[in-house]
């Protein structure tokens, strides 16, 4: 008797624990997919976003829900099932005592190790984690002193946890969105009363942060320059650059624009009125999201549709949808209707490889605006790395490593794997498999595990949904040497890549990977 209260006093006490943790999870998920309904959808169609959902422990979860609901409604008659039906639910009581337990101590040993996954706390993230954590403390204190059976109401709850935050979540949406269309409305007044002010908008599957940066540093050089910050691509995000940071003293302002719907780039033109708007090129990335590549194509090309008649329009020459779109729009098709003014140009066709035409866009746009060329060239000469999106570092044991954790899309990945071509030694890329790609999804990977075949000697990707799709082509390396593996401890890949190379050799990081891999590596 004594030991079922004690399990049940325990056992409350170390699922609040492990709760806690799990709410810090399913918040930091939600904010990761930018609270798009879509995107967060779309997780779920990778191996890691399924396994969230089906895996042993919730299977067990469920079991031993059975058991209890069984159990809790079963009569029997007092005598020899009586005490057996006891035994049998004490089993079940402690088994559940030490999964809780354990998850506990799990959350408790993350939180000091700083190994827990949590959200950035905004002013939103605070106010939704409050409004969980009340509802839980609710949950929990009605469930024990109220609820006939409070173990089966325990059980609920955590196996409902990702629905009870989405719900939160999205119950507070309508307040969101107010919320968003003042600072919306506030931004378009300021940015109306810079009558002479200059934007550049910046837009396309892949290049749009690199083009941007390079961008910066050319005109920086004459002009006085404001450029969106890292990941500030969005409507508030740039709402919020043109509030913060937006000063009568600037000349340019650029304006990086990412979006995953169709109408997302028009409603950004609403904001920041560009009159130049740079294409750098279309690919599959957010298929999942869009629908299609036509929706896709629909919504990047909102940018020029969005220009005045006095604009300037410019396309990647080395993307096909781009040259697609640069002469539709001059026969003012479908896709031009009403464009005819603008002028439009095309860059990049002397890249020699994959990504420069990026810098060649930066130099085409500072160019007509103005810039002369030897001021161009000599801003040029300050960028280091010429392909963008990737950063040289000297890792742990001197290692040579190319960290290109930023993000990442089906072209950058190929830029990426080109540019190792250089390096005259054994060349290494670890990365994830690409995700929010759809069904375009594995000849995307074939293509990337094609590359990867013909550049590295190895290959250790880290998610498992489409390893198959990259390992297919491992065996038309030269010499047959080209390792691909799928290993997902951050421990295993350092130990791997450490023994693997020497003070030559070049280890590429391709997209987000574990912080505890980023680590081990020191960089």
């Amino acid at each position: 008797m004594y030991i079922f209260l004690l399990l049940f006093f325990l056992i409350p006490f170390f699922w609040f624990i492990r709760t806690t943790k799990t709410v810090l999870f399913w918040l930091y998920l939600w904010q990761l997919k930018e609270y798009h309904i879509g995107r967060f959808k779309a997780h779920f169609q990778t191996y890691k976003g399924k396994h969230l959902l089906f895996n042993k422990l919730i299977f067990l979860k469920i079991v031993i829900l059975c058991v209890f609901i069984f159990l809790s409604y079963v009569s029997v008659e007092p005598g020899f099932w009586d005490t057996m039906v006891d035994s049998i639910l004490f089993i079940f009581i402690f088994l559940l005592f030490i999964i809780y337990l354990l998850e506990a101590l799990k959350a408790i040993k993350d939180a000091f190790s700083n190994k827990l996954i949590k959200p950035i706390f905004t002013v939103k993230i605070r106010f939704l984690f409050l409004t969980t954590f009340i509802f839980t403390i609710g949950f929990l204190f009605f469930d024990l002193f109220y609820y006939q059976f409070p173990l089966v109401g325990l059980l609920l709850f955590d196996l409902l946890i990702p629905v009870i935050v989405s719900l939160i979540i999205l119950a507070f949406q309508p307040f969101t969105v107010l919320l968003r269309n003042r600072i919306l409305e506030k931004a378009k007044k300021k940015r109306e009363q810079f009558k002479d002010l200059l934007v550049i908008g910046i837009t396309g599957s892949y290049g749009k942060t690199s083009t941007k940066e390079f961008l910066y540093t050319i005109l920086s050089k004459r002009y006085r320059v404001l450029k969106t910050k890292e990941h500030q691509n969005s409507e508030i995000g740039i709402s919020n650059c043109i509030l913060n940071d937006l000063k009568p003293e600037h000349q340019i302002f650029i304006c990086e624009m990412g979006a995953y719907n169709r109408g997302g780039i028009k409603l950004l033109c609403d904001i920041a009125k560009p009159k130049i708007g740079v294409l750098t090129g279309i690919n599959e990335q957010h298929l999942a999201t869009f629908g299609s590549q036509e929706n896709i194509i629909r919504a990047k090309f909102e940018l020029i549709e969005s220009l005045p008649e006095n604009g300037i329009a410019f396309f990647n020459a080395k993307n096909k949808y781009c040259v697609e779109l640069y002469e539709k729009t001059l026969h003012q098709n479908k896709f031009g209707a009403g464009q005819a003014k603008i002028k439009k140009i095309l860059y990049g066709e002397e890249a020699v490889f994959s990504g420069q035409e990026n810098i060649l866009g930066a130099m085409a746009v500072a160019k007509e605006i103005g810039m002369n060329e030897r001021d161009i060239l000599n801003s040029c000469e300050k960028i280091k790395n010429k392909i963008g999106g990737i950063k040289l570092k000297k890792g742990i044991n001197d290692l040579n490593i190319i960290d290109a954790t930023y993000s990442a899309n089906p072209n950058s990945v190929i830029a990426h794997l080109e540019y190792l071509k250089n390096w005259k030694g054994k060349k290494v890329i670890v990365m994830p498999c690409l995700i929010e790609l759809g069904r375009a999804s594995k000849e995307v990977h074939q293509r990337i595990g094609r590359k990867i075949a013909e550049v590295c000697d190895l290959a250790i990707i880290t998610t498992k949904e489409c390893f198959d799709d990259v390992k297919k082509f491992e065996k038309i390396s030269v010499g047959n040497k080209s390792q691909i593996l799928f290993i997902e401890d951050p421990k295993k890949i350092f130990e791997k890549v450490k023994d693997f190379n020497k003070r030559d050799d070049i280890i590429l990081l391709e997209s987000r990977l574990p912080k505890e891999l980023i680590k081990l590596l020191n960089i």
